[in-house]
């Protein structure tokens, strides 16, 4: 398939110590030999140079020497895009990138669309669609554990998954057809019985990946903390703790925060947005109501609550509310001010709730580690196994999943209600094509388009 050739900066336009310029395309090595100037007497073109090879030398614009380079060569089909490609590696700067691209358009390439690289690598077969979908969340991955998916994502972890099942669903089609084509030599009877164990294995794997797309949000898109608590029980103080600067307004009155502030942290290998409400109580201010209310929503969709109670002042109606809202969603109990004397022990505190309870002193730093333990307890070595099983992390996929499994539940209702056999196809096909979103058979054009403008330049 012959494509324009296409060229982007593949590094960050700012100050560094080198710049990428990329070619991709048909056209790749004679705009190449163009613009460069070799060191030496034994220079050689470098559309005659072996594959895989680094070249240092010049770009030039006519006489113009634009910069000193190194040149990378691959020939397709051994590329990214399984095209021919060229890399140019020149020193950093926005200005000398700048001219080194706008050089390698005006001798005959065009500027590449975002994702554009990733997409010819998909469209060239280089890669399926889910692999393609993984080069952008690396670039993205804002831990260890996202990292780790979706670097199994891109090696294939999710392909080779609905490869299996799609290839367990086609033979099913295949046997179908093919009885009904030629009922003379192939039996269809019994085969309902037969057909509806291999559909609950189908929806028993389906529905293992389908599960794992929450621990795959949380591991991509980090964990949803909200910070709950009476006023001046110390909220704001944990938040700036863990944030690490003076983030939110802390003082002795009741009732500082109005509005939820929102921060994005890291603990070790976990991500947390966190979310600092207003204090929970009975108010007449029309303003503060409005905060509880605000921090009331954010804690109906967060994925953690952490429950910041003042140690030194007895519980009240306000707590009880409290107490009751979190019971059975996943929380931490936080015993603050263990630095003044204490009306609250832990052990009272803990006959109150099924949670975990920590005493800190957000003021004095002490205790964080526990929360951070205990954070780390519940979603990385609990409830969330982060093994070499797959995880889908990406909604585009969960939806085809989903749809799969629907349809693998009317084929078993079709079975069950004694439907005649070419209605099992009907949904068998359907789930066969639902997977086959995912890699990428039969997807349309406007669906690539979206994926890959979400891309950055010159990926």
């Amino acid at each position: 398939m012959k494509m324009n050739t296409i060229a982007a900066i593949a590094t960050a336009m700012s100050s560094s110590g080198i710049g990428i310029v990329r070619i991709s395309g048909d056209e790749a090595f004679t705009i190449i030999d163009k613009i460069y100037r070799g060191k030496g007497k034994n220079s050689i073109k470098l559309s005659e140079a072996s594959s895989h090879t680094i070249h240092y030398g010049y770009i030039a614009d006519g006489a113009e020497i634009i910069d000193e380079v190194l040149v990378m060569l691959m020939r397709g089909p051994k590329s990214f895009t399984a095209e021919d490609t060229v890399e140019i590696d020149c020193h950093g700067g926005v200005l000398i990138t700048k001219k080194i691209l706008e050089t390698v358009l005006k001798y005959g390439a065009r500027p590449a669309e975002p994702g554009e690289f990733t997409k010819r690598a998909f469209l060239n077969g280089r890669m399926d669609l889910a692999q393609a979908e993984a080069v952008i969340d690396v670039i993205n991955s804002k831990n260890d554990y996202a990292l780790k998916a979706s670097v199994s994502q891109l090696d294939g972890a999710v392909s080779k998954a609905v490869k299996a099942l799609r290839e367990q669903i086609i033979y099913q089609i295949a046997f179908i057809e093919s009885a009904l084509d030629d009922p003379e030599h192939i039996s269809l009877d019994g085969y309902g019985e037969s057909l509806l164990s291999a559909i609950r294995g189908m929806k028993e794997g389906l529905w293992r990946l389908i599960r794992s797309a929450d621990n795959g949000r949380v591991m991509t898109e980090g964990i949803k903390t909200v910070i709950l608590g009476k006023p001046n029980a110390g909220k704001s103080s944990l938040m700036n703790v863990l944030v690490g600067e003076e983030r939110a307004i802390v003082t002795d009155v009741a009732g500082t925060t109005r509005d939820t502030l929102e921060e994005t942290i890291r603990l070790e290998d976990i991500t947390l947005n966190v979310i600092d409400t207003a204090g929970i109580r009975d108010t007449d201010d029309i303003v503060e109501k409005i905060g509880v209310e605000k921090a009331r929503n954010a804690a109906d969709a967060a994925d953690l609550i952490i429950y910041v109670v003042d140690g030194s002042c007895p519980l009240d109606e306000n707590d009880d509310e409290i107490l009751e809202f979190i019971r059975e969603r996943r929380a931490v109990v936080l015993l603050n001010k263990s630095d003044l004397t204490m009306e609250i022990s832990a052990e009272m505190l803990a006959s109150r709730t099924t949670h975990r309870v920590i005493a800190i002193s957000a003021k004095e730093r002490v205790g964080i580690e526990n929360l951070e333990d205990e954070i780390k307890a519940m979603f990385y070595h609990g409830e969330i196994d982060f093994n070499d099983e797959v995880t889908i992390t990406n909604v585009r996929h969960k939806n085809a999943l989903e749809q799969a499994y629907r349809s693998l539940e009317m084929v078993e209702q079709s079975i069950e209600n004694a439907m005649p056999e070419d209605f099992y196809s009907i949904d068998l096909m359907d789930a066969y094509e639902q997977l086959g979103l995912i890699i990428g058979e039969a997807v349309e054009d406007d669906l690539v388009n979206e994926i890959f403008s979400k891309f950055c330049m010159g990926k």
